[in-house]
């Protein structure tokens, strides 16, 4: 108890004083956007934050899953924010975290949210009041439903998330991948939906959104932000905007997904295929902000699952550390494109190398169970070694091998189951790393 009330008191203490807090910039964004269009009769993509050039970038559904903003006032908003941010990411950790959540207990689950809160994705998810851990634990729902073969409804959550934001859209092509065409299906029909009924309720919206807003990536902010950790922040540091040479990237990045995410598929190692999903979806998006990184969050649990804690532990100490601000002013040279990019290549590392074929079941004690009940090798029943499988083996195929024995079944039920960010650089003048602009929030933005 000590250790933990010490920890989050320095946990505590590191969030409130090195990063600097957002002001919950990008739920002034959605706040003022909701505010203008519902009780001034403004236009959703109008509307600019006070003194920025900062506005609504997502789909029309996604302004009107947000209209219950335009009955609360400046602080209730912020009080929803946040509890809806909890929520999510209570539902992320129990589904990462697989059946045997409880095992974990009070201690270590306490550790794990201190943890967390060093994440530098997540810290800003909660402090800009941004919208991705939300959709991330609507497309987890999924992925817990086809792991678990409750698939009836599986697409549902990704269809939802693809309306709000197109990012997510990816994970119906990882449904069209795995063959499971239901899904997609449904998946597709319900963001189909979603983006009919913004239609209907706003069709002026829809237009300028498909037509212009969308294609208009100056809206979001600048490519070359060392806060861009996909491949086109990458080029864009570089100082090549060729579009050709970014769509050959994403190409490139699409294919080894594709192969890595099927054999995912094949294994039976859903979390992998949605981990693998989440980091090419952040390497193809044409800007992935720093806090759009919470979609990494899965492929840590598979490190850890997979046996490689230390890989894992390094890693997620880099994303905890803010480091891709030392280049804030020049990402020249090796130094910058090392330095400034670091965050993309963690993603792209993890697309690379992370661990597939996992299933949880060689995780329990099981065999070692099994094989510390089995009986003294006789002439007649010569000792079997058992040989663990990765591939996703039955349990009583392991037991049966451990113990050599017909019973294998009675063994088994004897055994126990076991929009850009800053960080620690002082304020710039920019909206999203500025806490002066940030504390200067709108309650009744001026009528377009």
């Amino acid at each position: 108890m000590l250790l933990v009330l010490a920890l989050a008191v320095a946990v505590t203490v590191f969030t409130a004083t090195v990063p600097l807090l957002r002001g919950f910039f990008d739920l002034r964004v959605y706040y003022g956007t909701v505010h203008t269009w519902a009780h001034h009769g403004g236009r959703i993509y109008d509307y600019r934050v006070p003194g920025t050039s900062y506005g609504f970038t997502y789909p029309p559904f996604a302004a009107l899953a947000m209209l219950p903003l335009a009955l609360l006032d400046r602080t209730s908003a912020i009080v929803a924010s946040l509890l809806v941010n909890l929520a999510a990411l209570a539902v992320v950790l129990r589904v990462l975290a697989g059946p045997d959540w409880r095992r974990h207990g009070w201690y270590r689950w306490s550790l794990c949210l201190c943890l967390l809160a060093l994440f530098e994705p997540l810290r800003d998810t909660f402090s800009f009041g941004q919208v991705n851990l939300a959709l991330l634990a609507l497309v987890l729902g999924d992925c817990l439903l086809l792991a678990t073969g409750r698939d009836r409804l599986a697409g549902a959550g990704i269809g939802l998330a693809a309306a709000v934001k197109l990012t997510p859209a990816l994970f119906i092509g990882l449904l069209l991948l795995s063959g499971r065409r239901r899904a997609a299906g449904l998946a597709t029909a319900v963001a189909a939906v979603a983006s009919a009924l913004a239609a209907w309720a706003d069709p002026g919206a829809s237009r300028v959104y498909w037509t212009e807003a969308l294609w208009d990536t100056g809206r979001v902010g600048r490519l070359a932000y060392v806060s861009n950790q996909s491949l086109q922040g990458v080029l864009a540091r570089l100082g090549e905007p060729s579009r050709p040479l970014w769509a050959t990237a994403v190409l490139l990045t699409l294919c080894v997904w594709a192969w890595r995410a099927r054999r995912a598929v094949t294994a039976g190692d859903w979390t992998a295929a949605f981990a693998l999903t989440g980091a090419a979806a952040c390497l193809v998006s044409p800007i992935t902000w720093v806090h759009h990184l919470v979609w990494l969050l899965p492929s840590f649990a598979v490190l850890v699952r997979a046996g490689r804690p230390r890989i894992a532990s390094a890693l997620y100490a880099v994303l905890c550390t803010s480091v891709v601000w030392l280049w804030y002013d020049d990402a020249s040279g090796i130094g910058g494109l090392l330095g400034s990019n670091t965050y993309t290549w963690i993603t792209l590392g993890l697309l690379l190398g992370l661990p597939t074929g996992q299933s949880r079941a060689p995780l329990r004690p099981l065999a070692r169970n099994a094989s510390a009940t089995a009986p003294a090798p006789s002439p007649e029943s010569p000792t079997t070694t058992a040989v663990p499988d990765q591939s996703g083996s039955s349990c009583a195929d392991e037991v049966a091998a451990a113990t050599g024995a017909a019973d294998a079944g009675d063994d088994l039920a004897r055994s126990p189951s076991s929009e850009p960010t800053g960080s620690t650089r002082p304020a710039a003048a920019k909206p999203q790393s500025s806490s002066w602009r940030a504390s200067s929030y709108t309650v009744s933005p001026p009528p377009s």
